[in-house]
């Protein structure tokens, strides 16, 4: 490991203290930026100062939240998504399909303009994509966050996020759609003139293993106007599809296939 003189440290420390970032210290002292890291942690610790990460999260700020943006984005953490929140690892990840690269954009953005200082990243597995930001204020927007499998928990928003779900509607049920939905043609065959005929026609589903989600997603359809119907299979109503033609040209109008 590379020594450095302790006149080179006193100089990265008097920056540092004066606010300078760790990137332009270690350029300035030609200095590894994880040692000028390292010597400002210490510089902390030796002072007695406890850092707190810089935070722009609406809740404890009390700055305005971008509310067509937090309801596509809870839409989709409702869906796809899950946040870790431990003592070192806070990051909240919404997982899309790898091909789906206007899906990955949409979800980036969202985490953007909702909180703009946590850092965002992407993580390509196979057939997937995790578009991950990480800061532990993600448990403040999103109290849904819980031990075990969202479908086995009770799945209730607080009044602040009923008010922001009525005032941007659809924006919620796209993220929804575009997390565990999908736009499909379905076909029958019928008989016109004694001719049997293909006939092709769009639906919308939307599939949760959750009461709670399900619910959440048929009263903002029913608020909106839009009819839908359960897809019973085996038994279990985990589908909820939208078929009825002015039903899909709303949805077409307002959330479209993903992409």
């Amino acid at each position: 490991m590379e020594q450095h003189s302790p006149s080179i440290r006193a100089q990265a420390i008097a920056l540092l203290r004066q606010g300078v970032p760790n990137r332009v210290v270690a350029e300035q002292l030609n200095v590894p930026r994880g040692t000028i890291g390292w010597w400002r942690s210490e510089d902390r610790r030796l002072r007695g100062e406890i850092y707190e990460q810089p935070t722009d999260c609406p809740r404890c700020t009390g700055r305005d939240l971008h509310g067509a943006a937090y309801s596509y984005l809870l839409g989709l953490y409702l869906g796809d998504g899950h946040i870790i929140s431990k003592r070192k690892q806070h990051h909240l990840s919404i997982f899309c399909n790898a091909t789906q690269t206007g899906l990955i954009d949409a979800a980036e953005h969202a985490m953007r303009q909702v909180m703009s200082l946590p850092s965002v990243g992407r993580r390509h597995k196979p057939g997937c994509v995790e578009v991950k930001s990480y800061t532990k204020h993600w448990t403040c927007l999103f109290p849904q966050h819980g031990p075990g499998k969202k479908h086995e928990r009770p799945i209730v928003l607080e009044p602040w996020q009923q008010v922001i779900v009525e005032n941007h509607p659809w924006e919620f049920v796209r993220g929804l759609v575009h997390s565990d939905g999908c736009r499909i043609t379905n076909w029958t065959t019928r008989l016109v003139n004694g001719e049997r005929k293909r006939y092709e026609y769009p639906r919308y589903f939307f599939t949760n293993k959750s009461d709670d989600i399900r619910r959440l997603y048929t009263d903002t359809l029913d608020r909106l106007g839009v009819q839908w119907t359960y897809c019973t299979r085996g038994g279990v109503p985990f589908n909820v599809s939208v078929a009825r033609r002015a039903s899909v040209a709303l949805m077409d109008a307002h959330v479209g296939p993903k992409h």
